[in-house]
């Protein structure tokens, strides 16, 4: 099967404004992501869904690809999926997040390979153990729960499962009982296309998550394992931490 990696990017961003082109590193934030997935080996290319010129304009000056799509747009997916449109020759496209510079390049690998394998699933992704109570606390942290062949059975901000006695042990179990979601989509393209036009159930309007639109709607998403989450940018503390790893590993001031 032919995959490609599509990362949506818009300009406007509620709690870091205009992240996609902070450049700190001397390198715009959507360029770190580009490079981090240009180099999964299972992806036929790469390029930027975006809704705003600048960010077009930022992409080309570093010699990457990008796409304008409609600033209309309600979601990432959807402008994955109006790329997807115009490119009838790819079966999986990958849905990476452009606040993701640190993105594993295998998981990227990872959840195509789970896709072409796993023929029931229109839809893979990706989970982590969760280890921290502060971080199963944590509603920003999305929770997932699978069934015995490894497809979702509902995402949440909340605990699932909810242990009706807490025991600390439950943190370390293996298999982990606590699985942190990780926003990394494989869609196959035929089902991608389907997306914009599902209704929005109660569900993900409650939640805030545009998976449960997929469960709802009988889609079967397939889940894979990965040791441990990746990091993405939402806020100034998390690009500051970014930059300071970032100086650290390369040696820069």
């Amino acid at each position: 099967m032919t995959s490609f990696v599509v990362i949506p990017a818009r300009l406007a961003s509620t709690r870091l404004p205009r992240k996609m082109l902070l450049d700190e590193t001397g390198k715009p934030l959507i360029q770190h992501t580009y490079e981090a997935a240009a180099q999964a080996t299972k992806p036929a290319g790469v390029c930027v869904a975006c809704d705003h010129e600048e960010i077009l304009l930022a992409v080309e000056r570093f010699g990457g690809r990008a796409i304008l799509t409609s600033p209309k747009a309600q979601s990432g997916t959807d402008r994955v999926a109006e790329v997807a449109r115009s490119m009838r020759e790819v079966d999986i496209f990958v849905n990476v997040q452009g606040d993701e510079p640190e993105i594993p390049p295998e998981a990227i690998d990872q959840v195509i390979d789970l896709l072409e394998r796993t023929a029931e699933a229109e839809v893979a992704t990706l989970a982590a153990p969760i280890r921290e109570r502060e971080r199963l606390a944590d509603p920003a942290c999305v929770k997932v729960v699978c069934d015995g062949q490894g497809f979702a059975l509902y995402f949440s901000r909340s605990v699932i499962p909810h242990p009706r006695e807490w025991d600390d042990s439950f943190l370390q179990a293996d298999p982990p009982i606590f699985l942190q979601h990780i926003g990394l989509y494989a869609y196959r393209r035929e089902y991608l296309l389907q997306i914009p036009h599902l209704p929005s159930p109660t569900l993900e309007r409650v939640e805030k998550l545009e998976q449960l639109r997929f469960l709802y709607h009988g889609a079967r998403i397939a889940v894979g394992l990965i040791p441990s989450p990746t990091c993405g940018i939402d806020t100034p503390e998390d690009y500051r931490r970014f930059v300071a790893n970032y100086r650290a590993r390369y040696n820069r001031p």
